[in-house]
């Protein structure tokens, strides 16, 4: 009988860093660059991949997307902090306008490893999202850290192994006590986080089959009317505009990335006129799909234009 999970492992392609067959002896412990530097090569899609020596940690302080963790998907918004160890199948799907950094770093460098009896061990061990806003007082902490880490890396300073090492131990740790305080939290007293969850994931998959919100709460096993209050409670708009939103994300990342015309746009969108895909795209965001387009376009050129280009050290 075939293996399937060992197979579908070779599938999974294994980089250093995404897009490149650099092995790890190429001498660099840490990496450091935006999100946008890499992502936009790929039209904002990282493919499902792995990494066998290296964790990675991305802070996102712009735009949204879905991480997908095997066979999880799990939504971000800003700002959040992002956990891949080794040997995790993991990709993401960005919107145009993320916005943070990516740190790739060798797993024997991390301040304790990733399963050992403790809560960072424990918290490393997983892929994880973990939410930082001002309601936690280390969110600050967490944030410095990171783009302090960077900003070592970046200048060369002396001295700078200590001091990223410091920030990375220093932002770990306190993620790690963020998510733990998340866990204990959700389970104890808001169980419509993880029909939140359920429901951006199905989302996700289905935004193309235009859904009604009355099919994601019989998937849920609740009613349309009680989907509505916890969306509204959680993300402070309806279902519906919550479904409106997405297609919307997901028709500015066709737009954008995508080969083809507004017309073949539409129709790979699940839209069987392209006049009604028009009146939908400029009834959200006032553009027509066409002036929209060329607009981003010049927009990301400029700024792609204008950002340094990081070197692996």
């Amino acid at each position: 009988m075939t293996n399937h999970k060992a197979l579908a492992d070779r599938i999974i392609p294994t980089y250093e860093l995404y897009g490149e067959d650099e092995p790890a002896s190429a001498g660099f412990w840490v990496h450091c660059e935006t999100i946008p530097a890499r992502s936009s090569q790929y039209h904002w899609e990282i493919g499902l991949h792995r990494h066998d020596h290296f964790f990675q940690v991305l802070l996102v302080t712009g735009g949204s997307g879905d991480a997908l963790f095997g066979k999880d998907i799990v939504r971000f918004e800003p700002c959040a902090v992002l956990t891949v160890p080794p040997g995790i199948n993991h990709g993401f799907r960005f919107s145009p306008d993320i916005d943070g950094h990516v740190l790739t770093f060798l797993a024997s460098r991390l301040p304790v490893r990733p399963g050992e009896p403790n809560q960072l061990g424990a918290f490393l061990s997983r892929a994880r999202v973990t939410q930082i806003d001002d309601k936690h007082a280390d969110s600050s902490l967490i944030r410095e850290s990171i783009l302090r880490l960077c900003d070592e890396w970046q200048e060369r300073r002396s001295g700078r192994a200590i001091m990223m090492e410091a920030c990375l131990a220093t932002a770990l740790t306190l993620t790690a006590r963020l998510a733990g305080q998340d866990v204990a939290d959700a389970e104890s007293t808001d169980p419509n986080d993880r029909r939140m969850e359920a429901l951006t994931a199905m989302m996700h998959r289905e935004v193309r089959n235009h859904r009604t919100a009355s099919f994601y709460a019989k998937a849920l096993g609740i009613s349309a009317t009680h989907l509505n209050r916890i969306v509204k409670d959680k993300a402070g708009i309806s279902t519906q505009d919550l479904l409106i939103r997405r297609l919307l994300e997901e028709a500015q990342r066709e737009l954008l990335f995508s080969p083809g015309s507004v017309q073949e746009v539409a129709f790979r969108l699940g839209f069987a006129d392209p006049t009604y895909f028009s009146r939908f795209f400029t009834r959200q965001t006032g553009s027509t799909p066409r002036v929209w387009k060329m607009r981003e376009q010049q927009r990301l050129g400029e700024r792609d234009s204008n950002d340094p280009v990081n070197e692996t050290s």
